[in-house]
Parts: structure tokens; C-alpha cells; sequence
């Protein structure tokens, strides 16, 4: 019998309303990682998830969710809400993960920076980029990526804004066509951007039907936790991201 717990443990910040970060983030964990949670607030569930509530959530108080999480002493903390943080820009996104390791004692991974990590071990250059957001979250989203040196050439968006419940409703098939239509000539990788999104469960079959990587943001928070933590074992079924080295 596997290890259920006892080699890592990892500390998610997770926005109260998603329901797929925990389930995706156990699902990937190795033998021996256990996964342990506490809710983050600042915006309204009943609202729109656009970029004036992704704003409020990436200024919302972390320091008592951080007390909590730190009750259970994680070896590493995953900020999880890739929105919260576009909507910011990536100094703010440095500037969180480095507040949370202040106040925790624990390093930092947040979602946004994470998929950029992951797409600079690729060497992708340029990306499709396909999420669930308002349009305006987007444009974030591309200018989040082009400060790190990434280009997006193609985007597919929603065709109309979807609730909270709405984004964490989609089926691994809508995913999976999103990033279809995401996808370029010139695109090095797709880019599947949300935390409360099904994309753990589609990446494999989206490389598969596009011959080339898709990096989403609990796949990529799983790679940086990974590596910083130093387990370098392979983690298939996910992608080609989990499944390559790390170092």
C-alpha cells in the first residue's frame, strides 16, 4: 500500500467558492503528499468574477487564513487563484508570495507565477491562452505573460461572462474545446488559466489532440511545489510538464 501521508505536506489558500483546486491538487499528489486547505474571501460569490472581485480578492486578507493553514505546518504554501493576481500584475504577484512567506515562515508558490515558471521550463515563447474569464481578465492575463517575455497569438474566450459556479461547472469536454480553439500554428504551448477550472483533467487529451504542451494553473502550482520541495519523481497522466525532470 502507497504512503497516504508523511513525505510533504502542501498548504493550499484557495477562494472560497472554488471546488477543484483540493480535488485536482490530491489527485496529482505523489505517494506520501497530503493536501490541506484554508478559504480566502474579498469577493462576492452572487457577482461576476471580473476583474473588480479578482482585484478584491488579491487584496483581501491572507494573514488569518495563513494562521490557520500554518496549524497543520505545510512545507510549502500554493496561493491558488491565477485571477487574483493577473488582475494585479506580476510585481503585486512577487510581492503576495513573498508577503505569505513573511507572515507564514513558508515559501510561496502563487498559480500566476507558477504558469510562467512552467512555460520558461518548456521554452515556450509563444501561447494560446484559453480560461474562463471576462475579456478584461484576459487582457491582464496577456499583459501578465508578455512582461515575462511570452507572446499570446491566439485566445479563445467565453462567449458570455460566467458566474463563479458557472466556471467551476465546465466539463473536462468544454475544457478540452476551449483549448482546442486556443490553439495556433506559431503557439509553443496552450495556456489553460483558472484554478476552479477542470484542466487537470483534460491536459493529457488536449496534448494528444494538439501535439503540443498545455500547461494549466494547478498543473503548474503542482510542478513548482514539486521542485521547490525537491521530489523529482515523474507524475504521469497530466501532461508532459509533470511527467519531464525537474530541476
Amino acid at each position: 500500500m502507497k504512503p497516504s501521508r508523511g513525505r510533504a505536506r502542501l498548504g493550499l489558500l484557495v477562494p472560497f467558492t472554488n471546488t477543484n483546486l483540493e480535488p485536482d491538487m490530491t489527485l496529482m499528489s505523489p505517494p506520501g503528499i497530503s493536501v490541506h486547505s484554508a478559504r480566502l474571501g474579498g469577493y462576492d460569490a452572487e457577482r461576476i468574477p471580473d476583474e473588480s472581485q479578482m482585484q478584491g480578492l488579491g487584496t483581501s486578507d491572507i494573514d488569518e487564513p495563513l494562521r490557520l493553514l500554518t496549524g497543520v505546518r505545510p512545507d510549502i504554501i500554493l496561493y491558488g487563484c491565477t485571477s487574483a493576481t493577473l488582475a494585479h500584475g506580476p510585481d503585486f504577484d512577487r510581492k503576495l508570495a513573498a508577503r505569505s512567506k513573511s507572515v507564514s515562515g513558508v515559501e510561496t508558490v502563487t498559480a500566476a507565477g507558477a504558469l510562467v515558471s512552467a512555460l520558461q521550463v518548456l521554452g515556450a515563447k509563444k501561447v494560446g491562452l484559453a480560461s474562463p474569464y471576462v475579456q478584461a481578465i484576459n487582457d491582464m492575463a496577456v499583459a501578465f505573460l508578455a512582461e515575462a517575455g511570452i507572446e499570446t497569438v491566439q485566445r479563445s474566450e467565453v462567449t458570455e461572462p460566467l458566474s463563479n459556479e458557472d466556471q467551476g461547472a465546465m466539463t473536462p469536454d468544454e475544457v478540452i474545446a476551449s483549448g482546442i480553439r486556443a490553439d495556433h500554428d506559431d503557439a509553443d504551448a496552450v495556456v489553460l488559466s483558472c484554478t476552479d477550472m477542470r484542466s487537470v483533467e483534460s491536459v493529457a487529451r488536449l496534448e494528444r489532440a494538439l501535439c503540443k504542451p498545455a500547461i494549466c494553473s494547478n498543473q503548474a502550482m503542482m510542478h513548482e511545489a514539486l521542485r521547490r520541495l525537491g521530489i523529482d519523481e515523474p507524475v504521469p497522466g497530466f501532461g508532459a510538464l509533470l511527467e519531464r525532470p525537474r530541476t
